[in-house]
């Protein structure tokens, strides 16, 4: 398991990669974004996008299952008192495949509950060809390493 202390600012962890697919952006636009550039492949070649696009709440949800799997899974996660910016930089299509980075920024022991701290980092997810479709700034609640019966960590 990985604590608290073992996040340190300047750190990157990569966070593993996945594709999407046509079936997998129209499923999840149909039930949760169903704006037509997400749905119909052929209504979205007339509009701006010039064609079907991933929303950006399931690109941001692709992001949270690459972080739980990279990070969270092997992590005392405490949950997130939430995130600062998420900005979507560049269209997700049918075919991509994320990868997804985690910068750690900011690591903030707690003042005043001494078993947890705040780290604070950014997300980057980029397509296949390295640019930069997602990214996201956020604070993880995570456990302190545990003392010992002399009170060292």
């Amino acid at each position: 398991m990985r604590y608290f202390e073992d996040f340190t600012p300047g750190q990157t962890i990569e966070l593993g990669s996945r594709a999407i697919t046509r079936e997998q952006i129209i499923a999840f636009a149909n039930e949760f974004d169903p704006q037509v550039f997400h749905t119909d492949e052929e209504a979205a070649k007339q509009t701006f996008y010039g064609g079907l696009l991933a929303s950006g709440w399931h690109t941001g949800s692709i992001m949270m299952r690459l972080l739980y799997e990279g990070v969270i899974k092997d992590t005392v996660s405490l949950g997130s008192p939430g995130v600062d910016e998420l900005r979507w930089v560049k269209p997700v299509r049918p075919g991509d495949t994320l990868s997804g980075r985690m910068t750690i920024l900011e690591s903030i022991p707690s003042r005043s509950k001494p078993d947890r701290g705040i780290v604070k980092s950014l997300i980057e997810l980029r397509n296949q060809h390295g640019e930069i479709v997602l990214t996201s700034k956020g604070m993880s609640l995570l456990g302190r390493r545990p003392t010992t019966s002399d009170g060292a960590r």
